[in-house]
């Protein structure tokens, strides 16, 4: 099973994996660490990631970027109106869905949002696959906190239909703090005082802050703020409207009226900004950039930091914010950690240690860790890793309120609660309580709309409860549903059922007593206090059932009694689940035809690419085949192949190469195959007796050098026998050192 980790970012995406122990971030198919996040359309395929980059300028019409902040937003939003500077493309409705209109396979198309995000996603999945040599299926994705639940949701819906399973959509800063938390070694125990940690991430487009308290094993998240509209193509738009009014002072050309001059200046911009950020001063030149004319430049860091103090200004704001929201102070602070391309800009660097009046701390890859957060948060998700355990605890950004039809039998009910409130803990589960003889309806909204990105409509979903009908004792059904933020942080009603009270008597455990009373009987959640009144309300209509109403308002009831002898006794009223009801949900994610049919089309277009690219392979190689016949002829067949024969295989391969360059532009991967067949049935017999020759060469050569073997094997037998004959005395000498040995025992025995 794979792990993989990615950083969808608006401009580059990071892709990182869990392996060898450790993180890797992979590289994509020219060796890149990023992949620019862009999607082009052509005549004849798509080109996704590097591809769409390089053909961007000579293709703008038809590449789409910004795919992220894309994502889950309306045309008319404000928002998506100031993204059109930033997206080549023309942005148009796709069915209350913002999309974008392209040139593809020679006809106009539209694709909404979520399709071109699955289109990205699906050359992620392609370049994690080439990497890792395995299937990719799982994978933890960031996003930006700001993000809403219709935005999640659309992402969620790409990842499906692009056939990848997300376990995690996870806030880019919360991905940073799990990277940098789950090696430290040195975090305090549970029972000290948490390391508070600042993360500032500043990309290409947004401004996080997220203030995090870290022990031993956990991390939580005590506020975020952000910035939606600071960024580095923020940076880069102040240079490029410099360099504009300075071109047209200058070299009398307007580069707003030419969108691949502007292209090529916001490429140039970039760059320039890069140099800065090192160097006092950079120059900039771009030849014919237009009407043949050359334009050249040169900007200081001073000049520079004067374009862009308008934004400069605004970066304390996010840090006051996510302090305030903390409920903590700058002196509280252990610890700011800095990430994202941004950072690296001086003057902002300055701005924020300038704000805490301390110094700033660069210990993670700023284009680098949240990927390898999101992989981190992969691996603990995923089965087949053993990971460190470290819970992460993020939160709710947006207060969420549910609100419902008034009852006809309670004319002063509350018809809206605010279930979950900005700063809860995030996954959170909540239980709703109702009392209704009928099915009815609830809807889940923002409660402060006017905190939500441009001008986003607050509905989450609506949620049908159905099954409900009156009980004929108690007059009323009491409900429960389950309502939860899940880790994506995505909203749902997950269940509903229907319970009864009944209450009973019980021994009470005097050991126990205390800890029962600290930690009453929660299994069922907490009941919202919406419904109280009507509780109230119904003990007097229920006569007979009053304690069943007013008992709601705790769990548990004890019945005190005197120390007679006898065991303590209480009445305990417990809700029995009785059965199950229908929930039917309304809410934005796509349903499942739509995804169905998305998922077959996004499978159409990978079909189609791949035998585009299929097809080109086989020209190219075709192409080759023609030079290298050619140059053969002359050299390595020359001797092997009669006049006649040459000259028939050239004039054929001069045929194939006109045609391949008129007539077979344009064709199909079956024709490509034929015309290399073609010629390689007419230089068979040539290449045949060359090769015929080199085996025979082969064959020779073999046998000598077997030969040689043999004899210098031969040669070395011959001198280990004499050797070893040298070695051992003969048996005439033998004889003679016996009969020397004889002659010295005679003489002794003669003296």
């Amino acid at each position: 099973m794979s792990v993989v980790g990615v950083d969808f970012g608006t401009l580059n995406t990071v892709i990182a994996v869990a392996r060898n122990r450790g993180v890797d971030v992979i590289t994509n198919e020219v060796s890149n660490r990023a992949t620019p996040s862009l999607v082009g359309f052509g005549p004849k395929s798509r080109y996704i990631g590097e591809p769409a980059k390089t053909q961007e300028i000579s293709n703008l019409k038809n590449t789409v970027g910004s795919l992220k902040r894309l994502a889950g937003r309306s045309l008319s939003d404000p928002d998506v109106q100031l993204e059109q500077q930033f997206v080549s493309a023309a942005l148009v409705d796709c069915g209350g869905q913002v999309g974008a209109e392209v040139s593809y396979l020679g006809k106009k198309d539209r694709f909404s949002a979520t399709q071109l995000v699955a289109m990205f996603l699906s050359k992620v999945k392609t370049t994690a696959s080439t990497e890792l040599k395995l299937p990719v299926s799982d994978i933890v994705m960031s996003v930006p906190a700001w993000f809403t639940d219709v935005q999640r949701r659309s992402l969620i819906d790409a990842a499906e239909v692009a056939g990848l399973k997300l376990l995690r959509l996870i806030n880019d800063t919360t991905a940073t703090a799990l990277g940098w938390g789950i090696t430290k070694l040195d975090l305090p125990a549970p029972e000290e005082q948490p390391r508070r940690v600042a993360f500032v991430d500043i990309g290409h487009s947004n401004f996080t802050c997220s203030v995090v308290e870290f022990k031993k094993g956990e991390l939580t998240v005590k506020s975020t703020a952000y910035d939606r509209h600071f960024g580095g193509r923020d940076f880069n738009l102040a240079l490029v409207n410099h360099l504009a009014k300075e071109f047209k002072g200058k070299f009398k050309i307007d580069i707003t009226t030419n969108p691949k001059a502007l292209v090529r200046v916001e490429t140039a911009a970039e760059k320039l900004k890069k140099i800065l950020s090192a160097n006092q001063q950079a120059p900039m030149n771009i030849e014919s950039l237009m009407n043949d004319i050359d334009v050249n430049a040169m900007i200081t860091r001073q000049e520079f930091e004067a374009m862009v103090e308008s934004l400069l200004v605004r970066v304390a704001a996010p840090l006051e914010r996510a302090l305030a929201d903390a409920k903590l102070t700058k002196d509280d602070i252990d610890i700011i950690e800095l990430v994202g391309g941004s950072t690296r800009i001086p003057a902002i660097k300055d701005r924020i240690q300038a704000f805490f009046g301390k110094p700033l701390s660069f210990t993670l890859n700023q284009d680098e860790a949240v990927a390898r957060g999101c992989a981190f948060g992969c691996a603990i998700l995923s089965p087949a890793f053993k990971v460190r355990d470290f819970a992460v605890q993020d939160i709710v950004n947006y207060p969420i309120e549910f609100s419902w039809e008034k009852d006809v039998d309670i004319p002063d009910e509350d018809t809206s609660l605010t279930v979950f409130n900005k700063g809860n803990v995030l996954p959170s589960t909540k239980i709703l309580t109702f009392y209704r003889k009928q099915p009815f309806d609830l809807e889940a909204r923002y409660a402060v709309p006017e905190d939500l990105p441009g001008k986003m409509s607050p509905f989450i979903g609506r949620f049908s409860v159905k099954g409900v009908k009156a009980d004929p004792k108690m007059e009323f059904m009491i409900c429960k549903l389950k309502a939860r933020v899940n880790i994506h942080g995505v909203l749902n009603v997950e269940s509903g059922y229907y319970v009864e009270d009944q209450e009973v008597e019980e021994e009470v455990d005097e050991k126990k007593e205390g800890d029962d009373k600290k930690d009453p009987d929660v299994s069922l959640g907490s009941i919202s206090r919406a419904f109280s009144n009507y509780k109230q309300k119904l003990s007097s209509k229920l006569s007979s059932s009053k304690d069943n109403s007013a008992g709601n308002q705790s769990a548990m009831e004890t019945d005190d009694k005197k120390d007679d002898g006898k065991p303590k006794t209480r009445k305990v009223k417990k809700q029995v689940r009785k059965g199950d009801l229908p929930i039917v949900a309304g809410t934005t994610s796509l349903d499942l035809n739509t995804r169905n049919l998305l998922t077959e089309k996004e499978a159409a277009m990978i079909m189609e690419d791949k035998l585009v690219a299929d097809t080109e392979e086989k020209k190219n190689e075709l192409e080759t085949y023609i030079y290298e016949l050619r140059n053969k002829l002359d050299d390595q067949y020359a001797d092997f192949a009669s006049d006649e024969e040459k000259e028939k295989l050239r004039t054929k391969l001069g045929e194939s190469e006109d045609w391949l360059y008129e007539d077979g532009e344009d064709a199909t991967k079956g024709v490509y195959v034929a015309k290399m067949d073609e010629i390689r049935a007419m230089a068979g017999p040539i290449t045949q007796r060359y090769f015929e020759k080199v085996e025979a060469d082969r064959q020779a050569l073999q046998a000598r050098l077997d030969a040689e073997a043999a004899a210098k094997k031969a040669a070395e037998e011959e001198a280990r026998k004499a050797a070893e004959g040298e070695k051992e005395p003969t048996k005439t000498d033998k004889d003679e050192e016996m009969t020397d040995a004889e002659a010295k025992t005679d003489a002794e025995e003669a003296k």
